[in-house]
């Protein structure tokens, strides 16, 4: 059996549609960012987990007005559940908006012990919560009619070499507020019954208007891989399986109008580029790859740095070419291992280049903080233009930072890249969470 069918257009690229918030959880035009602290203790609980939604603006982000954030875990009214001891609520999320009326919604997934829950935008910010059957989701509109589907998993946790499989249902869109979708389907149910879904990421490599879909996964033997799904008028194709990626991004790097597919193998510290066009993801001789030993890209590929275990993609520039941020977060500084660091390159008409990267730590000018040993800095990313400039601000974590509390920083983007004007860290300390061993910014969203 085939992977579940989803009503789709006629043959050739899909009609013209409005594309669906992605990341503006409260209509006001700016894009928000979400915030796991999923080892954050909640009414008591241990690793109960929570997440923190900073709001955009023009100035950017704001770690002091409360009315610019809103902290949510199963304490809060009108999320189903309860606080429970080592759910990780937060530990995976999604995000758009699911029921149609202009307001994204963010999808909070758990570590398996308990189902997902939908948290509802609208012109006050999030608010109120419905679960869903998964452990963790992807949003995308696989079908092409401006509306965004829900992609959801319930994956096993395999401690051995074999994975233990998961179970995964694709809900056509709308989705409303009684988690009801327009219609259900299987999603390949024969293959993936062999991976363990973790993650993953949408993005329109052939330019047809209906998203395609890579997800990472465990596949067995201490491996991971990306499985890549494109969009048809008849439902998410499977198309090869790649291995021993854990980070993965779309992004369009070369302006070519087709999403391009970045993929972090961070135990081998590189990334590779895999190019959309018409046809679709190219063939895998005619990648990409980069790693800290490519002319131009700063640092020095070494062992267990994982230069490439997160990765993220956004117009950092303005110039009309996605960008590329790349973490490492074991990189070494100095006396400090694992201090951890970032680096972006640049998107441009021949593609990604290293012409005029830039690496960043907590001891670059400018940039608040110390490299420490065992901080993780880079260990989450995220590029979204939080102040509506037309430049991707960078978002990344230390999930690590001041033993295992956790930090996230908030840099700008400018035409000459990333820069320190207006900098901001902050943790769960700072907007008044929970924050001892919390691990705020495990996931960045």
């Amino acid at each position: 059996m085939g992977v579940g069918s989803l009503v789709g257009t006629a043959d050739g690229a899909a009609a013209a549609t409005t594309a669906p918030v992605r990341d503006d959880f409260n209509g006001d035009g700016y894009m928000d960012l979400a915030i796991a602290a999923n080892h954050a203790t909640v009414g008591g609980m241990s690793k109960a987990g929570y997440v923190a939604v900073m709001y955009g603006g023009p100035h950017g982000l704001s770690a002091t007005s409360t009315s610019r954030r809103t902290v949510i875990s199963r304490a809060t009214s009108g999320i189903p559940g309860s606080p429970t001891k080592g759910q990780a609520f937060g530990t995976q999320m999604s995000k758009g908006d699911l029921d149609g009326d202009g307001y994204a919604d963010l999808v909070i997934g758990t570590d398996g012990t308990g189902d997902a829950v939908v948290v509802w935008g609208g012109s006050h910010g999030l608010s109120g919560g419905t679960s869903v059957p998964a452990y963790n989701t992807q949003t995308g509109d696989f079908d092409g009619d401006g509306k965004l589907d829900l992609a959801l998993f319930r994956p096993g946790h395999s401690l051995g070499d074999d994975p233990a499989g998961t179970t995964a249902t694709l809900w056509t869109g709308p989705v409303s507020r009684t988690a009801t979708p327009a219609a259900t389907a299987p999603l390949d149910p024969d293959h993936l019954q062999y991976y363990d879904v973790q993650d993953g990421a949408v993005g329109d490599v052939n330019g047809d208007g209906r998203d395609d879909l890579a997800l990472t996964v465990y596949c067995g033997d201490g491996n991971y891989c990306t499985k890549l799904y494109q969009a048809s008028a008849t439902g998410l194709v499977p198309t090869a399986s790649n291995g021993n990626y854990r980070g993965v991004a779309f992004g369009d790097l070369n302006g070519d109008g087709y999403d391009d597919m970045i993929d972090g193998v961070g135990y081998d510290n590189r990334v590779d580029i895999a190019y959309g066009s018409a046809s679709g993801i190219s063939a895998d001789t005619t990648w990409k790859t980069f790693t800290q030993d490519s002319p131009g890209v700063p640092g020095t590929d070494e062992s267990n740095d994982l230069w490439g275990e997160a990765v993220a993609a956004g117009d950092v520039n303005g110039d009309g070419y996605d960008d590329v941020a790349i973490g490492a977060p074991c990189e070494g500084l100095g006396e400090a291992q694992c201090a951890g660091a970032v680096t972006l390159l640049h998107g441009s008409r021949s593609g990604l280049t290293a012409t005029g990267a830039q690496f960043i730590s907590q001891n670059t000018t400018g940039i608040p903080g110390t490299n420490e040993a065992g901080d993780d800095f880079g260990y989450g990313l995220q590029l979204l233009d939080i102040n509506g400039n037309g430049y991707a601000d960078l978002a990344a974590s230390g999930p690590s930072e001041n033993n295992g509390n956790g930090a996230v920083w908030s840099l700008r983007g400018r035409p000459t890249g990333i820069v320190p004007d207006a900098a901001l860290v902050f943790g769960g300390k700072t907007i008044g969470a929970p924050y001892t061993k919390a691990q705020f910014g495990f996931e960045i969203g």
